[in-house]
């Protein structure tokens, strides 16, 4: 292959989501909606969580860290993507690339790992509810989120380099909107069909075992809902593991479609649409997902409310 023009640090090109569409405004305005929800409410989330008591307790710890998550997650991609709007800016450099890369491929795996771990805390919770507090311990809580953030870290620091150590050439424009593995190996010089089989058994392994693990859980915990003569405990454990699968499969059934389903099956167009879904929209739903569906949750947030009208009126007077 003639390598005329290659340089391995020149920059990249972003072809964005904006390239095609007829409203590229529109979707520029909705997206930046998305954010603004997306921040504000894993803010307030992680805040409720600190400060009201009855949040106190190891599935909310673990969700506060889900939202913090979910914060550095959308604020590596979205950011740029509409300042580069906004400008008509498509370049990125090498290095911008590298560390977009790492920090993408870091938060996504410990997200993977993080809700995989937090089945733990339900099955604990329904299962076992007894031995809840010696089997969820505080030290356990930590153990679990560190494991999540180690596993992510790995990931970044296991792929980044290998995936930037291509030489890419040809016109170095990413058909994406940010630095993910699959749009820039198609830009690589060189045959990236042994890494790329490497990085789907990979993905395989990392995706799908917790996803069979999350559900051999929930296989059991089902089976002590349905064994449960209490209806109001009944229907809180369901709300609280039904707020968990959805954004399970919600999460894991995207990042299956982009790494695990053969490329045979893909288009740039679906690509981007797909990442879009788990990169953008996930990070909003969320917050949304866990405190529509908890009362706990949404009983901190009235009070919450409650307390800043309450200060409002009295220094009003």
């Amino acid at each position: 292959m003639e390598w005329g023009n290659y340089s391995m640090y020149a920059d990249f090109f972003l072809l964005g989501l904006f390239s095609n569409t007829r409203f590229p405004w529109l979707l520029f305005a909705l997206i930046l909606l998305v954010f603004v929800i997306s921040i504000a409410s894993n803010t307030i989330m992680i805040i409720l969580i600190q400060v009201d008591s009855v949040l106190h307790m190891p599935m909310y710890f673990l969700l506060s860290q889900l939202s913090l998550m979910d914060i550095l997650y959308i604020s590596t991609i979205v950011p740029k993507m509409l300042v580069d709007q906004v400008l008509g800016h498509t370049a990125i450099s090498f290095a911008a690339c590298t560390a977009q890369h790492f920090l993408y491929l870091t938060l996504a795996g410990a997200e993977f790992f993080l809700l995989g771990l937090m089945t733990y805390d339900r099955y604990v919770a329904i299962c076992h509810p007894l031995h809840y507090p010696i089997l969820m311990s505080r030290k356990v809580c930590l153990l679990i989120v560190v494991a999540a953030w180690l596993g992510g870290s790995i990931d970044g620091f296991l792929l980044t380099p290998v995936t930037m150590q291509f030489p890419f050439c040809a016109s170095r424009e990413i058909n994406h909107f940010f630095c993910e593995v699959p749009a820039l190996l198609k830009l690589s010089c060189t045959d990236t069909s042994a890494y790329e089989t490497a990085m789907y058994v990979c993905c395989i392994l990392m995706l799908l075992i917790p996803f069979s693990v999350i559900s051999a859980s929930y296989t059991r915990i089902l089976i002590t809902v349905y064994r449960m003569t209490e209806a109001e405990g009944r229907k809180k454990a369901v709300a609280t593991c039904s707020s968990h699968m959805v954004i399970v499969c919600l999460f894991y059934g995207a990042a299956m479609y982009t790494y695990v389903l053969p490329h045979s099956y893909h288009t740039p167009e679906q690509d981007k649409t797909v990442s879009a879904f788990y990169t953008i929209l996930t990070p909003m739903l969320n917050p949304l997902i866990y405190s529509l569906r908890n009362k706990d949750v949404t009983g901190a947030l009235q009070k919450a409310l409650g307390r800043c009208f309450s200060s409002g009126r009295l220094n009003a007077f």
